[in-house]
């Protein structure tokens, strides 16, 4: 039996802020499962179905949002992604922390949720540079991308960062090693949330009359 419950960690945030960095490398130190979301679209060379994506047929798909098995979901480019409630609670269930890189609007549909696991394990952070000219910096910084792809990146960014305010924590960013040690801790001080804490007798700290 664990000793407590897992918690679900939202992280977003706009392109560039590290976001997807930062819940990566939580992933591999194996301080979190990192949840792995289905999609219809095809499986690209390399890929591996139930590791980087559950692979998914529209049909198969359409039934289990019917079905309410989708904790989110969305369609992004004529293909559908979406994270399953049953991914998720097999791990918060046995004292396992997921988290989640996903957008605001997938937030917003967690959050949303009424299924009372998901609400006591619930935890948001919003990642985003100190300045709009810190984040643009960033986008060019990257040099993959023409300036009318990051002009619009720019814009869907900066749109993006008024929602901060929805989240429970913000995470200003500066150094890669400074960010994360500030995200991981942030974990570690929700571990020690009582409320999270299984009630086992056997554990009790001992009294005096």
């Amino acid at each position: 039996m664990p000793s407590r419950t897992g918690i679900l960690l939202l992280v977003s945030g706009p392109s560039g802020s590290g976001k997807t960095t930062l819940c990566r490398r939580l992933a591999d130190e194996q301080e979190a499962h990192y949840s792995t979301s289905c999609t219809t679209r095809i499986a690209r060379p390399g890929e591996i179905d139930g590791h980087d994506y559950f692979f998914l047929s529209r049909e198969a798909f359409d039934a289990k949002i019917a079905a309410g098995d989708f904790l989110e979901h969305a369609t992004v480019h004529d293909n559908s992604y979406g994270t399953l409630k049953s991914e998720v609670l097999q791990y918060i269930d046995r004292g396992i922390d997921v988290v989640m890189d996903i957008d605001v609007q997938g937030a917003a549909q967690v959050r949303a949720c009424t299924d009372s696991q998901i609400r006591n394990a619930l935890v948001d952070l919003f990642v985003m540079p100190a300045t709009d000219e810190e984040l643009a910096a960033r986008l060019t910084g990257r040099k993959t991308d023409s300036p009318e792809v990051i002009a619009l990146r720019l814009k869907n960014a900066i749109e993006e960062m008024a929602h901060w305010r929805e989240y429970q924590y913000r995470l200003i960013s500066a150094s890669r090693e400074e960010d994360y040690s500030r995200f991981r801790s942030l974990l570690i001080a929700e571990r020690l949330r009582s409320a999270r804490l299984v009630h086992d007798s056997s554990t009790e700290p001992l009294t005096h009359s």
